[in-house]
């Protein structure tokens, strides 16, 4: 019973895994080498109001980014990391932002959060069948 289950979900939630990674290599790669500015001047992040977006860190710059695909995904949350990002940028309506900036952002995101679950399944079922 587990032998064709197992035969079954592995090969889709690897193809899935797979997916989450190159839709997530694409959307940053967009991101970084188109969208960058553009999306930063749209969403106005405080943080920008300190320094350049480029004189921080990358663990900052994916931060500010985190916080646009929350404030865009989950508009209207107060909870915990998402609420902050809303708090911190409610000065930006979801509606008014163009497509052409959400997707990259929801992709990148998205991709990482839906490939982290991905990740999970693949090695817990791998663990299993040992």
């Amino acid at each position: 019973m587990f032998n064709s289950i197992y035969a079954y979900v592995v090969p889709f939630v690897f193809s899935v895994f797979v997916a989450c990674f190159l839709a997530s290599l694409i959307s940053g790669l967009t991101i970084i080498l188109f969208k960058l500015r553009k999306t930063n001047e749209l969403f106005q992040h405080p943080y920008l109001k300190q320094q350049a977006f480029e004189r921080y860190s990358l663990s900052i710059r994916l931060s500010i980014l985190m916080d646009y695909f929350f404030r865009i995904s989950l508009p209207n949350s107060r909870f915990w990391l998402i609420g902050d990002a809303n708090r911190m940028l409610q000065h930006v309506d979801p509606k008014s932002i163009p497509s052409g900036i959400k997707w990259p952002l929801i992709g990148l995101w998205g991709g990482c959060y839906v490939g982290l679950i991905a990740m999970v399944v693949l090695w817990s079922f791998l663990l299993l069948k040992m």
